[in-house]
């Protein structure tokens, strides 16, 4: 009997690697941004089951090597879900070799080599889009606040414009002041082809609480016109 070898059985799983790279994010932005990302994903893409949007989680791409830890990334044409735990990392033998779309690193006081290091390890692994973005340009000036690279032919070639339209996204990033969880800064946005800015969940609760607030006054304003003509509103 001739046994037949799969050679991915001999490769460790996500379960048996690390999720990550243990080192601490040394600034809250490295979260909050990619977070709004995905929070805008997941309400823009609710009935898509083929994309994960990964947040300082681990990226296997070598059994000998350590995880690559972007600070958000985007991949499609995966399962959206799996299993209750969900992923502990990502791991490129268990996702078909499925690369991710899109990378993303938010530049923190302690450089971490972003525009080198990292970008040309994202160049390998076939990375189509890498963005970095530099919250407080003032401590690297000759870099801009947002840097997005498309990957040709093995070299990423920086894109010019905000927000940049991502074909093979097919939807485009940019950047733009506004509020999330309280806060006013400039975010990061997702935005369509003709360059409008997607509303975040919170934008679109408040929009929600803004038109039950105006039908309520709709209504109050009614019942007072109905009451001026002697006419009981409960009885309409």
């Amino acid at each position: 009997m001739v046994l037949q070898f799969d050679p991915k059985q001999c490769l460790p799983s996500s379960a048996e690697l690390p999720d990550s790279d243990d080192t601490p994010v040394d600034n809250e932005l490295q979260n909050l941004i990619p977070n709004l990302l995905e929070a805008i994903l997941v309400m823009i893409w609710p009935e898509r089951q083929d994309w994960f949007f990964g947040v300082d989680m681990g990226i296997y791409f070598d059994p000998s090597r350590p995880a690559v830890v972007p600070d958000g990334f985007l991949s499609l044409g995966v399962e959206r879900f799996i299993g209750e735990q969900g992923r502990l990392s990502y791991v490129l033998w268990e996702e078909d070799n499925i690369s991710p779309m899109f990378a993303l690193e938010v530049v923190s006081k302690t450089y971490g080599g972003e525009y080198e290091k990292k970008k040309s390890i994202y160049a390998d692994l076939g990375i189509r889009y890498y963005a970095i973005y530099l919250p407080n340009p003032g401590s690297r000036r000759k870099r801009q606040p947002l840097e997005i690279y498309q990957l040709n032919n093995g070299i990423y070639q920086q894109l010019e414009g905000n927000p940049l339209w991502l074909p093979d996204i097919g939807l485009g990033l940019g950047r733009e002041r506004g509020t999330y969880l309280g806060r006013e800064r400039e975010w990061l946005y997702w935005y369509d082809e003709a360059g409008n800015r997607l509303i975040t969940p919170e934008e679109k609760a408040l929009q929600a609480q803004a038109r039950a607030e105006q039908e309520q006054a709709r209504a109050e304003r009614l019942a007072n016109k109905l009451r001026e003509l002697g006419i009981d509103p409960d009885s309409v």
